[in-house]
């Protein structure tokens, strides 16, 4: 006996894609089944033109998967549709795996210039290195305390902005402008020409 599909359009009598999402907020796991079968497609391919690796469009398009799944009950019909509120999340992940990708590579790169251009010497390196700590940290004093939070949970913990508002329980363009604003007064303050 053939099982009835869960989810189906709604003018053949199925419920819609709002329905299903409302059901997967409230943790029916048939109802991810029915979502993730109307989506995955849209959310891999939404990754794979950001990323443009195979192999990681499909670690991050599971990733994404796994937050429809955790971020369903704050799904919103009023903000947009569904389809919508899974297209920004999926290019939302995508650009941060880009972005991390290349600080990855941008660090690996200078690290090799660093050591290519002049001889180890550890006294002058731990020297440099601890008054930069130092020149940091007063700096970081400078800060609001939103700011301070903020830069500290995406630079030494590698938060993401998500990450971050979601720690200090504040709105996402709040947590963007702090760390914007933290960010410039810390290159102000540390002397750092652009």
């Amino acid at each position: 006996m053939r099982q009835q599909p869960y989810f189906g359009a709604a003018e053949s009598g199925g419920p819609s894609l709002e329905d299903v999402m409302e059901q997967v907020g409230r943790g029916d796991k048939n109802a991810f089944s029915a979502l993730y079968d109307a989506v995955a497609n849209t959310v891999f391919g939404i990754v794979v033109k950001v990323v443009r690796d195979r192999a990681q469009s499909e670690e991050v398009a599971q990733e994404v998967m796994i937050d429809l799944w955790r971020q369903a009950a704050r799904y919103r019909p009023a903000q947009g549709s569904v389809m919508t509120w899974v297209a920004t999340i999926a290019h939302r992940r995508a650009v941060d795996r880009v972005r991390s990708a290349q600080a990855s590579a941008n660090r690996d790169m200078a690290t090799a210039l660093r050591d290519q251009e002049r001889p180890f010497d550890e006294v002058a390196e731990q020297v440099e290195t601890r008054l930069e700590s130092e020149q940091v940290r007063r700096c970081m004093r400078g800060l609001t305390e939103l700011q301070r939070q903020a830069v500290t949970l995406a630079y030494y913990q590698g938060m993401t902005y998500r990450e971050v508002a979601e720690t200090l329980q504040a709105p996402l363009p709040t947590i963007k402008t702090r760390m914007r604003d933290g960010l410039i007064r810390l290159r102000d303050c540390m002397g750092v020409t652009t």
